[in-house]
């Protein structure tokens, strides 16, 4: 309960905890970052990290000099990006040794087939819609990988997606994160980002069971 309470606390106040760290370690930030964004996108067991919100601060400390603008995009775009790839090479590995029968109460082939043809038509729109979604982001390109969707189309949409998600919410921070208004309701903004998206996508799941029902 204390793991998760210090979490929630670092999750809401991001802003100060990652200033304190910048006046405590100087450089050492852009590691920080670099690892939060590639564990968050990277590893399917860490869905919780605060990838939006903390762009969003990233890009506000950017915007009053505590921070470089190029250098916190161009490391965090190579997180986000590398992480994804390593998130698909997971699935892409486990997927065929978990189901390697060709039918049997653990694999359908033909779901199989449906998935991987469903990835090779769709996929780069869920990929690139995926990064603004909490758990979502980071489930995606496993199921790509599990999908055996093509390395070089997954690429194609995890670079793209990326520059958009990190570039996008960076930017926005940078130029609005240090209105006094922004700042003021900062917490709230956090939760909205996290409940908005989320909300979006149970909506989505909810319309999609009425419609197979």
């Amino acid at each position: 309960m204390d793991i998760l309470m210090t979490l929630l606390d670092f999750i809401l106040h991001v802003d100060k905890h990652l200033e304190t760290f910048v006046q405590n370690y100087g450089m050492w930030v852009y590691a920080l970052l670099f690892l939060i964004i590639f564990v968050e996108t990277g590893v399917v067991v860490m869905p919780f990290l605060p990838g939006d919100s903390l762009l969003f601060v990233v890009g506000a400390m950017c915007g009053v000099g505590l921070m470089s603008y190029p250098l916190s995009v161009g490391l965090l775009l190579a997180a986000a990006i590398l992480g994804n790839q390593s998130n698909y090479t997971i699935g892409h590995y486990f997927g065929p040794k978990v189901f390697q029968w060709e039918d049997s109460r653990w694999f359908n082939k033909k779901a199989f087939d449906q998935a991987h043809a469903f990835y090779e038509k769709y996929g780069g729109i869920t990929i690139v819609a995926a990064r603004f979604m909490p758990f979502l982001r980071t489930f995606a390109p496993f199921v790509a990988g599990v999908a055996q969707m093509t390395r070089s189309r997954f690429t194609l949409f995890d670079v793209l997606g990326g520059t958009l998600w990190v570039g996008g919410i960076v930017t926005v921070g940078y130029f609005f994160g240090n209105i006094p208004w922004v700042k003021l309701h900062l917490d709230k903004i956090i939760w909205a980002m996290i409940l908005i998206p989320g909300l979006v996508v149970l909506f989505g799941a909810w319309k999609s069971r009425r419609k197979a029902a």
